[in-house]
């Protein structure tokens, strides 16, 4: 048995210029990717959302109440047969520093705290007291938190309307000196 082999011959082109139709056509797929890569990176635009309309909201500013008075307490004299050896409480303590300024209504009332939008929007209502430093001009020159409202939104709205009011500084001797006040700012949805 014989073998047969099978030789295949090529003739070899001698055509080395260049295939326009297939230039044309690399060309045409390579834009076409480019153009679907492209439109991957334009981002989606979402439509614009309806402006919120600027809600009024009414804060009412209470005065400090005043300062509590110890009740009085009427103790009868010992008697010789009473043996009282009670140990001595402690003392109270010291109260603050007296608050000798008072606010001016009209600077207050010009500048009235800002319910912050987060808490408006959650329904947060609350009461800040705050003790305002004011100098002998009637100018805040500290705010602290005496009583806070449990939110800080709140907290920090107060204190920031705080620092624009002016107030009447207190007198001593007929001339004007620094003093405290202190102020409650309640925050309610009305």
């Amino acid at each position: 048995m014989t073998e047969q082999l099978v030789v295949h011959r090529y003739e070899q082109r001698d055509d080395t210029g260049l295939s326009w139709p297939r230039i044309v056509g690399i060309a045409f797929v390579i834009a076409l990717h480019l153009a679907a890569f492209m439109m991957l990176l334009i981002p989606a635009v979402a439509p614009k959302a309806a402006a919120e309309k600027e809600r009024n909201i009414m804060v009412t500013l209470v005065d400090a109440p005043p300062p509590p008075q110890a009740p009085v307490v009427d103790i009868p004299d010992p008697r010789p047969t009473d043996i009282v050896t009670p140990p001595s409480p402690p003392s109270p303590p010291q109260p603050p520093s007296t608050i000798e300024a008072s606010v001016d209504i009209s600077s207050k009332n010009m500048n009235p705290p800002r319910y912050p939008p987060a808490a408006f929007r959650a329904g947060i209502q609350g009461e800040v007291i705050l003790i305002i430093d004011v100098d002998a001009n009637g100018n805040v020159t500290n705010v602290s938190v005496e009583k806070s409202s449990r939110n800080r939104d709140l907290d920090r709205a107060a204190m920031e309307a705080a620092r624009k009011w002016s107030f009447r500084s207190a007198e001593s001797g007929g001339k004007k000196v620094a003093g405290r006040v202190r102020v409650p700012v309640n925050f309610a949805l009305n």
